[in-house]
Parts: C-alpha cells; structure tokens; sequence
C-alpha cells in the first residue's frame, strides 16, 4: 500500500475507487466500506484508494471537546494497509479544509486522481456545514464524472456498529463486547516509562506505559491481556487502570504485569490487547491484601488464557 499525505494533482494515474472516512477504530463497518471499495476496484481493474484526515476532524471541528480516540495514526494505518488498498490519502485536516465546500473538496480529489467511483457510509457527510451528504455527492458525482455508492451500516446484536458505540462499551469497561464491534481485541501501544517500583516492590513488577491523553482508555479495573513486545514475543499479561487507591494515588495509570517473565522492558513500546476484565478497581486494607488479591488475579488471567 502506497501512502501519500495530500491531495496533489496526479498522485494516482490511474482511474481508482475511492472511499473516505474518519476510520477512528477500524471497527467492522468500516472494514465493509473500505472492503466494498476494494472489491470494486479489483472488478474494475482500478485503483482502490482510501482517504482518511489527519488530525481528525473534530480537534478542527470541535476545539472545545477534544476526541478520546480508538487509535492512533500509525495504528489506523496498519489497520487500513490489512485491508488491501493499493493507495492511502492522509490528508491534512485544517481550518482551510473546514471551510471547503463539498463540491471544492471532490473537485480537488478529481484533480489528484482519476475518480470513477466514491463509497461512503450511508450517514457520511462532509465539506462546509457537513452539506456533502449521500445526495449531493450523487448531484456533484454527475458533474465531476464519478458514480458515488453508500454501503449499509454493519448491525452487531441489532445495532449498527459505531466508533461512539465502541467508547461507549470501552469506558464501561465491557472489552469483549467492544472486540466484537472491532471484530478484533481492543489494543493500546505505550512506550514504558519509570514508574514509582511499588510493583516490583511488593513482588509484581509492573510495565508502565506513557499512553497519549486524547486515546480512549476502557474503565478502571483489572484485565486479562496479551502483550507484544518490540521484539514481537506475545506474553500473557494482567493490566491495572487506574489510579492505585490503595496506595492514595491520584494520577491515573496503565500498568501491564507480565506473568512468569522478568526481562527488561523500560524503552520498548508494548502493544497491549485487552481480552476479558477481571474486576473493578479497589482499596484494599493494606498490601498483604493488595498481593492476596494480585495473586488471585494471575491465575484468573492464566486461566482465562489458556482457554482461548
């Protein structure tokens, strides 16, 4: 997948499929747009494309109210790249793009490519006061020379699947109902960072990673998790969120406890899935209760592991 971030006239010569979206997530109903636009282009003999804007649209958009997002740019990237297109636009998100009319916008994707087909989410809108919408892309399709297709939203238990309905079960900290929206484990990457050593001081030591305060975190608690190294190893894990209050602490925290493994792992960034969660944050009366607990929690994880 070839990666370019603008629309520069002539980035792809030949005539290409394209979708665009915010794509925060990666979850299912974007894997069927971007699927749908793969596969059109492959019928077609085109090149597929995708267009997503860096930063997203609502630190633009929405200044006072800062997204919490599902992932990062790099990850989006990763996760966009699995899906097959030939081309990814990351295309800068400013206060001039605000200001675009739709039918600028799509004029300017014309002049970069060779547009014969755009696929959309049903619901999508964009340009100047979002008036880019499913009909008037059609309208404007017919003036700039392609075909626009709007692709259903994904239903999950009856419900159309959304990057808002994923937060929503992240920060209730149901990780296995939001995998299922994903249709992959929830991760989170964290460079690790010195922590205060209370982890390793009552016997577990503790990876703790520095993760960006705009990702959005699932609920406080304790989780069964898997983590992959730098080096690519996949080690089970249990991971605490939160901010320690048996200890009095104020600062909110990631921290992952790899099980039966004592390397070093200060520098590397660690790519953490959360599988299952064990329980909500507690205090407890005091440390031996606190290990007492850890304990109970390891082999809960081991457990949960092991079986799949």
């Amino acid at each position: 997948m070839e990666i370019v971030r603008s629309l520069a006239p002539g980035i792809a010569q030949r005539p290409a499929v394209l979708t665009m979206g915010k794509f925060d997530g990666l979850h299912l109903g974007h894997h069927q747009l971007i699927g749908t636009a793969v596969g059109r282009a492959r019928e077609l003999g085109f090149v597929s494309a995708a267009l997503t804007w860096e930063p997203h649209p609502n630190v633009v958009l929405r200044p006072d109210r800062p997204p919490q997002l599902l992932s990062s740019l790099e990850e989006k990237i990763e996760l966009i790249a699995a899906l097959g297109p030939d081309l990814l636009i990351v295309a800068p998100f400013t206060e001039e793009t605000k200001a675009t009319s739709a039918d600028a916008y799509m004029a300017q994707i014309c002049a970069a490519m060779p547009l014969r087909e755009l696929w959309v989410g049903e619901d999508f809108a964009m340009g100047r006061g979002r008036a880019g919408d499913v009909p008037s892309l059609m309208v404007i399709g017919r003036d700039l020379g392609f075909a626009v297709g709007a692709v259903a939203k994904v239903l999950v238990g009856g419900q159309p699947v959304s990057a808002s309905r994923v937060r929503e079960l992240l920060t209730a900290g149901d990780v296995e109902a939001a995998a299922a929206l994903l249709g992959r484990p929830f991760g989170l990457r964290g460079l690790v960072v010195q922590g205060d050593q209370r982890g390793r001081l009552i016997g577990f030591p503790t990876a703790n990673l520095q993760i960006s305060p705009n990702h959005v975190l699932p609920a406080d608690g304790v989780y069964a998790c898997r983590v992959v190294t730098d080096g690519g190893a996949s080690l089970p894990a249990v991971t605490n969120i939160g901010v320690r209050p048996t200890f009095d602490g104020l600062r909110r925290a990631v921290e992952a406890h790899l099980l039966d493994w004592g390397g070093d792992l200060y520098g590397q960034v660690l790519h953490v899935t959360f599988l299952h969660r064990l329980r909500g944050e507690q205090k407890f009366s005091g440390v031996d209760a606190l290990v007492a607990q850890i304990r109970r929690d390891a082999d809960a994880a081991r457990e949960l592991l092991r079986a799949g």
